[in-house]
């Protein structure tokens, strides 16, 4: 790849972030749950990994985001890349895939085996519904074509639409598959569910996360078990860090 292309695929759109602007933990739902549990108890975050399959027996994880130092940057579009660590794409460029100002990712991080979490947080069900894409015409286009894309890896015989009400799920499904199985690098999703979330009236049980997520599933045409394409769910009781986050 040259160097005008490398460029493409992260400089472009390297500097496409959002941050916290306080280096305090947010005030409340997934992200301060989340914030918390990156810097104050990542055992406890790493256990909940482990018993999803995200992570293998003995794997470790260095998280590359959200950290304090870093005033809880998100990042988004080939700012992700670079956080990574990955300086080019090997198969397909990500302009090519999507357009700029695609999903922000609420955490991500990189394993003592080698492989990449890209990480959507939540706290109530609530979060899972999202408004449809608002990009214009011409973006549209592409992400229509590229949710189809990425469907079809998920489903063949599905026909849903992906573009509507779930296009948040969606479209991190659609991400997983551009950088695991279009451009064969060692990604892995996770959909990580905060139960207990007393601030934000989250579900209290991981039974409530498993039927809303499989109502979701039955919604976009998808198996209820997306493993083996690299798509995990885990669970963290948010009440395990209340105390940590006052500390």
């Amino acid at each position: 790849m040259t160097d005008a292309d490398r460029s493409d695929d992260i400089g472009s759109y390297a500097t496409l972030f959002t941050t916290v602007t306080s280096p305090l933990f947010a005030a409340r739902g997934s992200q301060r749950w989340l914030q918390v549990a990156v810097a104050r108890a990542p055992e406890l975050l790493q256990e909940a990994l482990r018993t999803s399959g995200a992570l293998d027996y003995g794997e470790t994880v260095d998280w590359k985001s959200p950290l304090g130092t870093e005033n809880f940057c998100e990042y988004r579009d080939g700012a992700v890349l670079r956080c990574l660590g990955i300086d080019h794409l090997p198969n397909r460029k990500l302009s090519e895939f999507w357009p700029a100002r695609g999903p922000v990712w609420d955490a991500l991080g990189t394993t003592s085996g080698g492989h990449h979490l890209l990480v959507e947080a939540k706290a109530h069900i609530a979060e899972a519904a999202s408004p449809a894409s608002q990009a214009s015409e011409k973006s549209l286009e592409l992400i229509r074509s590229s949710l189809a894309e990425a469907r079809r890896y998920y489903s063949p015989r599905s026909t849903a639409e992906w573009s509507g009400s779930l296009y948040q799920y969606a479209n991190r499904l659609a991400f997983q598959y551009f950088f695991a199985k279009a451009n064969g690098l060692p990604f892995r999703l996770v959909f990580l569910n905060f139960c207990n979330a007393v601030d934000v009236s989250g579900p209290e049980s991981e039974a409530e996360w498993h039927g809303a997520t499989k109502l979701i599933h039955s919604l976009l045409g998808v198996p209820d078990d997306l493993r083996d394409r690299g798509v995990f769910h885990a669970f963290v009781d948010a009440r395990k860090l209340t105390d940590i986050a006052h500390q």
